[in-house]
């Protein structure tokens, strides 16, 4: 059974990600983690239906009859042995060579045969790719009976199936799809079909990413979406993150896509988060201005310091902090120091925990920095736990000159001394 050009490449993606592994679903209801799955027709029902679509199109039909006279050759003992001698190999190379003509030698009835050998050798964690373009291959012969093996045995293999599928005929799969799935939470079968539209028709994927409830079907279905957008550039996924009409959604794409747009375009990507005031620019502007300093310092401080006092302002220096503490320790205390009326407890405490490793001492002296007693006391009792496991006598010297409060020291007298 011969893959299209399209459906082989999705199918040589899915074996790097393992992507059978996504989708698993186990009931026909919705499950406590949010994930319902659909009823579905029977096998039967499925494959009659199936086979009366294809019998309207004459290259179909006759590509079927050809699967099948190939299908044919040997008897299904010989298969079987061929297949599982094919599946030992241990050179990657040859056993997909291999495995790749024993797929085109297969009939759509060869199939379940083949999954459940995969099975019952228990080979798919270690064969997680030739499982994956198995489900591929069987998508285009018959998707609807590579569905129902897959919901009977655990959920593997139905992202799989429903990308194959979408990539030869995608609203066949989203009409499927729709009717077969019932009950509350996300359709479990709108990722895989995501995947696929997100290459070839990103405007009706982004259509039925929006039609998704919150829920971790429709974060797998951003996560397959952003990679294809990202490849397009920094201004075509920003357009398309802020055309997004679902703030928690909206938020969520910002989130996911932040770090590789900064990495292209810190400027555009520091301003466009500030310009969208939400969760995602409270938790990714640090981020932001840490990666653009780690490029480009001085821009990232003009950039900082042309920034009114605030929020942004502050995480933007924690950002800038969190870098140049990891590289030089002594230029982050002199960052925090130019700008004083910028740095908060959580910007010292950041510092800390960036410089601990490199330059103990001088993290363990900017504690006395942080304002709040508890964050203070809790501060000053990991960087002293840490450093005394790893270099007691410097910290034990640090200490004798640097007395911590009764409650820190007792922690520490706890730690050194403890009961027998």
């Amino acid at each position: 059974m011969k893959l299209t050009p399209t459906t082989a490449l999705a199918a040589l993606i899915l074996i790097g990600a393992g992507g059978f592994m996504a989708g698993r679903i186990s009931s026909s209801t919705a499950s406590p983690s949010g994930s319902p799955e659909g009823t579905a027709e029977s096998y039967a029902a499925h494959s009659t239906s199936h086979e009366v679509s294809r019998e309207s199109n004459g290259t179909s039909k006759s590509t079927r009859t050809a699967r099948t006279e190939r299908g044919e050759k040997g008897s299904p003992h010989e298969r079987m042995a061929k297949l599982e001698a094919i599946m030992r190999g241990e050179n990657t190379l040859d056993r997909n060579r291999a495995f790749l003509a024993y797929l085109d030698q297969l009939g759509p009835g060869d199939f379940a045969a083949a999954a459940a050998l995969f099975n019952k050798l228990e080979l798919t964690d270690s064969r997680r790719g030739e499982y994956s373009l198995l489900f591929s291959a069987w998508a285009q012969a018959d998707p609807t009976a590579a569905l129902a093996f897959a919901k009977e045995n655990g959920g593997h293999g139905i992202n799989t199936v429903m990308t194959s599928w979408a990539s030869v005929d995608p609203e066949s799969a989203i009409r499927w799809a729709k009717a077969n799935f019932s009950g509350e939470g996300a359709n479990p079968y709108l990722p895989g079909i995501i995947r696929s539209l997100s290459t070839t028709d990103p405007a009706r994927a982004t259509e039925l990413l929006a039609s998704m409830p919150r829920s971790v079907e429709r974060g797998n279905s951003l996560d397959y979406m952003l990679p294809h957008l990202l490849q397009q550039g920094a201004d075509a996924t920003r357009n398309w993150i802020s055309s997004l009409s679902d703030d928690v959604l909206k938020n969520g794409a910002m989130s996911r896509s932040v770090n590789q747009l900064a990495a292209t375009d810190p400027a555009g990507t520091a301003a466009w988060l500030i310009a969208n005031p939400g969760e995602a620019q409270l938790h990714n502007v640090d981020d932001v201005y840490g990666i653009w300093a780690n490029s480009d310092k001085q821009a990232a401080i003009a950039s900082f310091t042309a920034m009114p006092p605030g929020e942004n302002r502050t995480n933007a220096l924690r950002g800038m902090v969190n870098t140049t503490a990891t590289q030089d320790p002594k230029a982050a205390v002199a960052l925090m120091n130019s700008y004083p009326n910028d740095v908060t407890d959580r910007v010292v405490q950041n510092f800390v925990w960036h410089s601990m490793e490199s330059d103990p001492a001088l993290a363990a002296t900017q504690i006395a920095r942080i304002a709040d007693q508890e964050q203070r006391d809790q501060t000053y009792r990991r960087t002293l736990y840490n450093w005394l496991e790893r270099d007691p006598t410097a910290a034990t010297a640090w200490l004798q000159n640097n007395p911590m409060s009764p409650t820190v020291q007792k922690h520490l007298d706890a730690r050194l001394n403890p009961r027998k």
